[in-house]
C-alpha cells in the first residue's frame, strides 16, 4: 500500500512564457537529508532547507553567463560544484557569497553533466561521452579528452548507480532513429554499449531511471504509448564483451499507464521500492481529459495505489529525495511526502488489516499523519497521548464536544459563519498536536482565504491571526494572505506575518510599504498594534527633559562646516547657541503606529537587486517621508537612545542604513530635482560626514588604546628586592 501526504511549496517557479520549460534544470541532495539543492536554468544555484521552506543560501553568476547543468554537492569535501558554460567548473563551499570567487578551472571539452553520490567523488561526463572523476580532472584541466560518441550521436539522459560500494555510471544517446545505452564502471575503468529495443519510428523515451538491486541494474523508461519498460544489466558482468561492440538488451513490459485520447507529451517515472513507482504527467484511470495527476502505482499487482491532482502545468520533472517527491507543477515546485508499505496482495487489494496507530509511522516530517487521514479513528489515541500536556480548559471543552479533523474544519470555513469558524478554528488548535499543526495550518489558512477573496463580507480576523501565530505558516504555504491582510487594511495580521513570514517576495514587501505610508496616522492609531512594538517606539520619541540626557562624548559639529541645516519643528524652549547638538530635527515624522510598521518592513529579508525595481514605484512624498524616518532612526540610534529600551525585535542600524542607501539608488535623480527633499539630503549629507570623521579620529587614537589596554595588562604585583652594587 503506498499514500500521498498534503504537499506544500518549496518555492516558486518562473516558467518562460508559452514554453514547456519549468525555469528548474534540477534538484540535487545536500549533505543534510532536509536540504536540497535547487538549480535553475539561468543563472542561479540555491540551498533550500525543506521542512522550513526557506531558502539557506543562494549564488549567481555574472549577466551573460550560464550555469549549464545542475549544481551537486560534494560529500567528501563538503563543497558544491557547478558547470558554468560548458566548460568552467566552480567549486565553492558555504561560506562563499559570489561564485566569482569560487575556485574555477576552464577544461578543453564541453560538459554534458556532474554527478555525485554520498561517499563518493563526483563524476563528469563530458558530451562527446568521456568520463573523468573530479579531482583528476581539476589537477590538469587542460589536459586532452576523447571521443567516444560517433558522428551525430547526442547524449539525452545520465546518471550514477551506486551499487555495492561502487559508482557506475550510466547514460544513453539516441542517432537516427536508434536508442544507445552506454554503462561506465570503474576500479576498472570499462565501458560498454547496449542497444535498446525500441519499436520502429518511436521517438526518444520520456523518462530514464536506473536502481540497483540484488546484484543487478534494473533500467526504466517510459514511453509515449504509456508503456513503462524494465531492462536488467548485471553490476558485475561474468564476461567482459570487447568495448567496439555493441550488445543487445532485451525489455519487458513492466506496466502499461493510460495514455488518454493520444500519446503522452510530457511525462516523468521514479521508483520509490521493489514494488512501487511515481508517475506524474499520466492521465488517471478514472478522470477526464485535461487533468494532471501524480500517481502511485504498485507494478507487481498492477493496481493504482494513490493519485493527487495538480493544478497547473505540468513539465514531466521529479525528483525523489528522503521519502519526499519535488513535483514541477503551475508556478510551484510543490514536496509531497510519501509513504510506502510492504507489497503484499492483501495491500494491493485494499484488504490488510489496520494495525495498530502506535505501530504505523507517517515520515519523519510530521509524526502525527493518521489525525490528518482518519480523523476521529485516531483522536482517543491522540488525546490519551498529549493529555499531560494539556491545561485544564482543554480538559473541560473536550469533554463537551471532539476537536474537529481538519477535513469537517476545512468543510465547515466553506458555508458556516465568522463566529462558528472562529471558534472552530479555536478548538481545532487547542486540541490538536502541535506536530500536525505543521502541514494542517496552511491548509486551513487557504482555506480561510479563498473564501475572503470569494466573499468580501466574509472576514474572520481572529482565526488568521491564531494560525499565523501558530508559526507553521509562511508566504509560500499561503500567498495570497499578506495582500488580503492589506486589502481588509488589516494591519495587526500584516504586522505578525511581516514578523514570522521568512520568505517574503521583494514586490509583496514594497506593496506593504506602499500601503503603510498612504494610510494616515490618524487612522492607524485606532489599529490594534502588538505591544512590545509600540512600546519601543514611545519610548524612541520620548524627547530628553534636560542636557543630562545627553550621551557623554557627543561633540556637534561647527555650524559653518558640518551642522545640519534642517530647521527643528519643536518650538525651543529658549535661545540656544547654534552649535548646540539640540538643534537637530529629533522629532518623529510619523505616528507611533505607523513607525512601529515600518521598523517590520526594515527588518524584512530581501535581495537588493529584486527590490530595487519595486522601489522606484514608490511616490516621492512616500520617499521623503520615508527618509525622514530613517534619518530620525539614524539619528536616535547615534545617541544611543536605543540601548536603554528593553524590546524583542528593533531594526538594526545597518538596516537603517542599507534602506537609505536603496531609497538613494532607486530615487537619487528624483530627489535631487526635488526642492522639498534639499534640506533632507543636506542634513543626512552633513551628519554622515560628521560620523565618518568621528569614527576616523577614534581610528587613529586605536593603536594608543591598545597599547594602553595591554600595558594595563602587563603590570604583575609580586615581591622583588634591591641589590646595592658599590664600585666606588
Amino acid at each position: 500500500m503506498a499514500a500521498l501526504y498534503e504537499s506544500y511549496t518549496l518555492c516558486g517557479l518562473v516558467p518562460a512564457q508559452n514554453s514547456a520549460d519549468s525555469g528548474i534544470q534540477g534538484i540535487e541532495p545536500d549533505g543534510d537529508e532536509d536540504r536540497v539543492i535547487v538549480t535553475d536554468c539561468a543563472r542561479s544555484v540555491t540551498v533550500y532547507k525543506v521542512s522550513d521552506q526557506k531558502p539557506l543560501g543562494s549564488w549567481a553568476v555574472k549577466q551573460g553567463q550560464r550555469v549549464s547543468c545542475p549544481a551537486v554537492y560534494n560529500t567528501q569535501t563538503n563543497e558544491y560544484v557547478v558547470v558554468t558554460d560548458e566548460k568552467i567548473i566552480r567549486v565553492w563551499k558555504d561560506e562563499e557569497v559570489s561564485l566569482d570567487k569560487a575556485f574555477k578551472a576552464t577544461v578543453s571539452a564541453e560538459i554534458y553533466r556532474v554527478h555525485s553520490a554520498p561517499e563518493q567523488e563526483p563524476v563528469v561526463l563530458f558530451q562527446r561521452g568521456a568520463v573523468r572523476l573530479l579531482d583528476s580532472l581539476l589537477t590538469a584541466p587542460q589536459q586532452p579528452i576523447e571521443e567516444a560518441l560517433s558522428q551525430e550521436e547526442v547524449i539525452r539522459w545520465s546518471t550514477v548507480v551506486r551499487a555495492e560500494q561502487r559508482l557506475i555510471l550510466l547514460f544513453s544517446t539516441e542517432q537516427k532513429g536508434e536508442h544507445f545505452l552506454y554503462v561506465q564502471r570503474f576500479s576498472p575503468n570499462t565501458l560498454s554499449k547496449h542497444r535498446l529495443e525500441t519499436e520502429p519510428g518511436v521517438s526518444t523515451p520520456l523518462s530514464c531511471t536506473a536502481t540497483f538491486r540484488d546484484g543487478n541494474i534494473h533500467l526504466l523508461y517510459l514511453l509515449r504509448s504509456g508503456g513503462v519498460y524494465e531492462s536488467i544489466l548485471a553490476a558485475r558482468p561474468a564476461v567482459s564483451a570487447p568495448a567496439e561492440e555493441i550488445q543487445a538488451l532485451p525489455r519487458s513490459l513492466l506496466l502499461q499507464l493510460p495514455a488518454g485520447d493520444g500519446e503522452l507529451s510530457c511525462a516523468s517515472l521514479l521508483p520509490l521500492d521493489q514494488a512501487h513507482m511515481a508517475v506524474v504527467g499520466v492521465p488517471h484511470p478514472s478522470a477526464g481529459t485535461g487533468k494532471d495527476f501524480l500517481c502511485l502505482w504498485n507494478t507487481h499487482f498492477q493496481t493504482l495505489q494513490a493519485a493527487r491532482e495538480l493544478p497547473g502545468r505540468i513539465y514531466g520533472q521529479m525528483w525523489c529525495y528522503s521519502s519526499k517527491l519535488f513535483v514541477c507543477h503551475g508556478k510551484a515546485l510543490s514536496v509531497i511526502p510519501f509513504e510506502c508499505q510492504k507489497s503484499s496482495l492483501a495491500t494491493a487489494m485494499g484488504k490488510l488489516k489496520q494495525t495498530n496507530t502506535s505501530e504505523s509511522k507517517g515520515p519523519a516530517l510530521v509524526p502525527s499523519w493518521n489525525d490528518l487521514l482518519h480523523g476521529s479513528t485516531t483522536q482517543t489515541h491522540t488525546q490519551g497521548k498529549s493529555r499531560s500536556l494539556s491545561t485544564r480548559r482543554t480538559k473541560t471543552s473536550s469533554k463537551h464536544q471532539p476537536c474537529p479533523t481538519v477535513e469537517q474544519l476545512a468543510e465547515d470555513i466553506k458555508v458556516s459563519t465568522v463566529q462558528e469558524v472562529e471558534r472552530q478554528v479555536q478548538e481545532f488548535l487547542s486540541g490538536a498536536e502541535q506536530e500536525a499543526l505543521h502541514l494542517s495550518a496552511g491548509r486551513l489558512a487557504c482555506e480561510l482565504v479563498a473564501r475572503c477573496q470569494a466573499e468580501p463580507g466574509f472576514y474572520p480576523h481572529a482565526a488568521l491571526l491564531q494560525l499565523v501565530d501558530t508559526h507553521y505558516l509562511c508566504h509560500s504555504v499561503c500567498p495570497d494572505l499578506l495582500m488580503l491582510a492589506l486589502e481588509k487594511s488589516d494591519f495587526r495580521l500584516c504586522q505578525f506575518c511581516l514578523q514570522l513570514f521568512p520568505d517574503i517576495p521583494e514586490a509583496v514587501t514594497c506593496a506593504c510599504l506602499k500601503t503603510i505610508l498612504s494610510v494616515p496616522d490618524t487612522e492607524l492609531e485606532r489599529m490594534d498594534l502588538e505591544a512590545d512594538s509600540l512600546l519601543f517606539m514611545k519610548a524612541l520619541t520620548q524627547s530628553p527633559d534636560s542636557d543630562r540626557d545627553q550621551q557623554n562624548g557627543f561633540c556637534p559639529p561647527p555650524a559653518d562646516e558640518e551642522s545640519c541645516d534642517v530647521p527643528s519643528e519643536t518650538p525651543a524652549l529658549g535661545p540656544k547657541p547654534p552649535r548646540d547638538p539640540l538643534a537637530l530635527d529629533m522629532s518623529c515624522p510619523v505616528g507611533l503606529h505607523k513607525g512601529a510598521l515600518l521598523n517590520e518592513i526594515l527588518q524584512t529579508a530581501y535581495s537588493d537587486n529584486l527590490l530595487l525595481p519595486h522601489l522606484k514605484d514608490l511616490s516621492v512624498s512616500h520617499v521623503i517621508l520615508l527618509l525622514q524616518y530613517l534619518r530620525f532612526l539614524y539619528l536616535k540610534y547615534s545617541q544611543d537612545a536605543h540601548a536603554q529600551i528593553r524590546t524583542l525585535r528593533m531594526p538594526a542600524i545597518n538596516q537603517i542604513l542599507d534602506w537609505v542607501c536603496l531609497l538613494l539608488d532607486a530615487h537619487f535623480t528624483v530627489l535631487v530635482l526635488a526642492p522639498e527633499a534639499k534640506s533632507l539630503l543636506s542634513g543626512l549629507h552633513k551628519f554622515v560626514r560628521s560620523q565618518v570623521k568621528l569614527y576616523s579620529e577614534l581610528g587613529k587614537i586605536e593603536g594608543s588604546l591598545e597599547a594602553l589596554k595591554q600595558s594595563k595588562q602587563s603590570q604583575e604585583m609580586g615581591q622583588y628586592s634591591i641589590e646595592v652594587l658599590e664600585l666606588f
